[in-house]
């Protein structure tokens, strides 16, 4: 099989399980003619049968052969698989991953070169019999394919460690980097919090300009309203005192002028003469009131000696 790129040893273990598919199918194709044999045997022993019988016959025939069939078509996908395994468990232990495209397994090309492979393998008999006697070969283990493997693997092995230390690197250069950036976020906030300090700061001295200009806006005004309170109760001292002044003057001028009236003369006159007639009231009721008192003081002796006749 040099066509499909196998080498020497290859091409060998290709044949090896050939001819074991060979040997098994050989067997399988003698087990369907014995049960075409046991039918023969069995149930051909008269010389006419009816359809129902016949039916009966290639029935049962078929079940045989149909059981037959599937047996060996799984027998040999498992042991495909088998083969598969022991492939990717060599592989594996070289850290090799083999493909497999499954499309090919029906390229009718490859199946009809083969099967000219096999024709012409197995054609002569005494080769047949000398690939069997021969010893089978052992692993590659030493040396070859396996010293290259066992040599890339060494390398790729010594280049993950290196791969390894400069990982290790970048993490500590990651961390380092992480920390200065949470040093950097950090010293960031505290500029942000210092900003909004400094905006809360400059918003209060403007703030207090603005009340200080209030401040200042009402003090003007508010010494404007004093002067201008101040000048209106000046004036309106001015005006209560020109007022009262009139006042004076116009009771003056109305006293004169009523003391002028003849009724005003009249009721002074009449005035003067009550308070003299009062005057001589007064008088008499004062020399009235020692009379009475002398009179009673004389009576006083006289009333106590009835009052002691009375109660005796």
């Amino acid at each position: 099989m040099a066509e499909f790129g196998f080498n020497e040893h290859h091409q060998n273990e290709a044949i090896n399980y050939m001819r074991f598919a060979r040997s098994k199918r050989i067997i399988r194709l003698k087990t369907i003619d014995s049960c075409f044999e046991d039918l023969k045997d069995s149930r051909l022993v008269e010389e006419t049968f009816t359809v129902d019988e016949v039916r009966d016959m290639l029935d049962g025939l078929q079940l045989v052969v149909r059981g037959e069939v599937e047996t060996e078509l799984i027998n040999t996908a498992h042991t495909n698989v088998l083969l598969l395994r022991q492939l990717f468990s060599q592989a594996e232990k070289f850290y090799l991953r083999l493909q497999t495209d499954i499309s090919e397994l029906e390229n009718r090309e490859l199946l009809e070169q083969v099967a000219e492979f096999e024709n012409t393998e197995f054609k002569n008999p005494n080769k047949t019999n000398q690939e069997i006697s021969k010893p089978k070969l052992a692993p590659l283990n030493e040396g070859g394919v396996s010293e290259l493997l066992n040599k890339e693997i060494s390398r790729l092995q010594e280049e993950n460690n290196k791969l390894k230390g400069r990982l290790r690197t970048l993490e500590t250069q990651a961390m380092g980097a992480l920390d200065e950036k949470t040093r950097a976020e950090r010293a960031l906030k505290d500029l942000q919090k210092m900003a909004t300090h400094s905006q809360e700061i400059t918003s209060l001295e403007d703030t207090v300009a603005a009340l200080q200009e209030d401040y200042q806006k009402s003090l003007s005004v508010n010494a404007a309203s004093q002067r201008d309170l101040q000048d209106n109760l000046v004036s309106a001292k001015h005006d209560l005192l020109r007022v009262q002044e009139q006042l004076s003057l116009a009771e003056k001028e109305l006293d004169r002028k009523f003391q002028q009236t003849s009724a005003y003369r009249n009721m002074k006159e009449i005035l003067t003469k009550k308070n003299e007639q009062i005057k001589d009231i007064r008088k008499r009721l004062s020399n009235s009131n020692v009379s009475i008192l002398d009179t009673s003081l004389m009576n006083e002796p006289f009333a106590s000696h009835n009052k002691t006749q009375n109660g005796g």
